[in-house]
């Protein structure tokens, strides 16, 4: 039996854990209902500080969000964690299930935490991410955190979501070069390097401010560098400062405004691209024909963009069923 969407909705809005969780496997699901419920959440959305922890594998993402947890709950605010982590290859669900190491907050009814797959979707964060986002926003969550599947080079999908995007980094795992890559470095807003207590740590801080000094405009933010040790909680307090003063800048300046409307072009660009590839491949009339082009290409009696420009052509004008 279908759930009842529009009481699962209510309940949402009144911060119901349960309602919520089931909302979210709906929307990890793709079920024909997911659409309904983010429209009817969506006029509640906005009001959440959406914080992005990124970075490569083993530097302690999930620490970090543990600790960034027991700092925003001691100034009494809610939090909403989602945590992306590697899919299984059988069942598609989270790997790693990041909600272990912040099992500790489970009984506290003003966190939620949702690990997810990233379902083989690269760019460090999942499909349905943006709407778990959603959710978690509409549940009246004050601090918002996403943290990414931890890819090095493909996490920048992040900054289309988050609007403070924390990049971390860890002396000795051998990704000096892939830290400080521009593609990277563009999408931090603050930099954390953790486990500051290892040898290597103080180098990392001189490469990543020679980084930021080379691409430095001299206008608007300047990404601080800050050193934290988060499995005991050294810096957390100044990497909470840092975030805040990110939000009060973006306020001030009015860049709020520009960076909201860019993550809403981006995630519309994300939902027809999908929606597009979904018909493709799940409706049979347009397998068929998605199919044939495939074989045309292959023998070379069309090219690749040809046969594309086929098939949008086909789906725009296709009447909708």
């Amino acid at each position: 039996m279908a759930p009842d969407t529009t009481e699962l909705v209510k309940q949402v809005l009144k911060g119901n854990r349960r309602a919520a969780a089931r909302l979210m496997t709906l929307t990890e699901s793709l079920s024909p209902e997911a659409h309904a419920v983010i429209k009817q959440l969506y006029p509640h959305t906005g009001k959440a500080h959406i914080i992005g922890i990124t970075g490569p594998p083993g530097s302690g993402k999930s620490t970090l969000v543990d600790k960034l947890i027991e700092k925003y709950r001691s100034q009494n605010l809610s939090v909403g964690v989602v945590a992306v982590d590697p899919s299984s290859p059988f069942t598609g669900g989270a790997l790693l299930g990041d909600r272990i190491r912040m099992n500790r907050f489970a009984s506290d009814h003003d966190v939620f935490i949702r690990s997810m797959g990233s379902r083989g979707h690269l760019g460090g964060l999942a499909w349905a991410t943006m709407d778990v986002v959603h959710i978690l926003d509409a549940m009246g969550k004050d601090i918002i955190m996403v943290e990414t599947v931890g890819a090095g080079q493909a996490e920048v999908d992040i900054v289309q979501l988050a609007e403070t995007v924390v990049l971390l980094s860890v002396p000795g795992l051998g990704d000096d070069i892939q830290t400080i890559k521009a593609g990277i470095m563009e999408i931090g807003n603050i930099f954390a390097i953790n486990k500051a207590d290892l040898d290597g740590a103080d180098r990392r801080f001189v490469e990543l401010q020679s980084a930021l000094d080379l691409g430095q405009e001299g206008d608007g933010w300047e990404p601080p560098i800050l050193k934290v040790i988060a499995t005991v909680g050294e810096g957390i307090e100044d990497l909470v400062k840092a975030i805040q003063s990110h939000h009060e800048y973006l306020v001030e300046s009015g860049e709020i405004a520009k960076n909201r409307e860019r993550r809403c072009y981006a995630q519309l660009e994300t939902i027809i691209e999908h929606s597009f590839i979904r018909k493709l491949l799940m409706d049979p009339d347009e397998r068929a024909l998605f199919d044939k082009l495939v074989t045309e290409v292959d023998q070379r009696k069309t090219d690749p963009y040809t046969a594309a420009e086929r098939l949008i052509l086909h789906l725009i004008k296709t009447p909708k069923k």
